[in-house]
């Protein structure tokens, strides 16, 4: 039952990751990183607050408070390194590099967690992952694919190894303080690091103005990836964070059918091949446990 309902919440985060970036890929270019980053974190947190408040007592541990500052610190440089990557960089060669952090997380798993895949695991992994890469790869071509990794590159590369850290992290803190909190304590600190930075340029009464045409926007980004984030918190708690990383890795295929469905963008048809492989290597990796 423990492992069903660990499954169900990794496939929550997987469908809502990839509707949160659909949402955050228009913000980011129309209001900026660090603006949406604001927002997103600071709907997030108080929108959390009615269920943070049992939970309190557990940030009197100065540990504790430690432990979630320094992971909000980190999610805070993660976060910009994504954004900044989908705004500079194309989806198609941001989504490939992102899916570094896979590895990490396996990497990290095994060493410090004691976590390990059985052998048909670590196959419908790698299809997994093969299949994400057809779907992330505009034209079925390593030529055309290095010649693509210009721009945003670089901090793709750095924001999918951040990625890896804070996957370990967040479930590193759900196992031992808190999965509420481990996501909500990080988020203030994001809000409070983006607001500094935001104001510094703009005043207030200009950001409001600037965001009012995309309040949709900006709330359905700060629902979408905050109910990932919680979902795959609490699923790291109860199952193999290695396991859960790679069901929830196939939300590209998710943002992908998004693009086709409300953007009307036209995919090759590798791409629709990769997609059906990382949604049905999901499903496998799901049934398999």
């Amino acid at each position: 039952m423990i492992i069903e309902y660990s499954i169900l919440l990794a496939f929550i985060a997987m469908l809502c990751w990839g509707l949160g970036d659909f949402f955050i890929q228009r913000n980011v270019r129309r209001i900026g990183n660090l603006e949406s980053l604001f927002f997103l974190c600071l709907i997030g947190a108080v929108g959390m607050l009615p269920w943070v408040a049992s939970e309190y007592a557990l940030l009197l541990s100065p540990e504790n408070l430690f432990f979630l500052g320094l992971l909000g610190l980190l999610t805070f440089g993660v976060a910009w390194l994504n954004f900044e990557a989908l705004k500079q960089g194309k989806l198609s060669v941001i989504d490939v590099l992102l899916e570094l952090e896979l590895p990490v997380v396996i990497v990290l798993g095994f060493f410090f967690f004691r976590e390990s895949l059985s052998f048909w695991q670590g196959v419908v992994i790698g299809i997994l992952f093969i299949g994400i890469i057809l779907v992330a790869l505009e034209k079925f071509s390593l030529k055309h694919l290095f010649k693509r990794l210009e721009k945003g590159a670089l901090i793709a590369v750095a924001a999918a190894l951040g990625l890896g850290l804070l996957d370990f992290f967040t479930a590193a803190s759900s196992r031992s303080i808190n999965p509420l909190l481990a996501i909500w304590f990080p988020y203030v600190i994001v809000a409070g690091v983006s607001a500094f930075f935001v104001f510094r340029k703009q005043r207030i009464s200009k950001l409001l103005r600037m965001s009012r045409p995309y309040s949709w926007w900006i709330l359905g980004m700060a629902v979408f990836d905050t109910l990932a984030w919680l979902a795959y918190a609490y699923a790291m708690k109860l199952e193999n964070i290695a396991v859960i990383t790679a069901i929830t890795e196939a939300y590209p295929a998710v943002a992908l059918f998004l693009g086709i469905w409300l953007n009307k963008e036209r995919i090759q048809k590798h791409q629709y091949a990769g997609a059906g492989i990382a949604l049905g290597a999901s499903f496998a990796l799901a049934f398999a446990l």
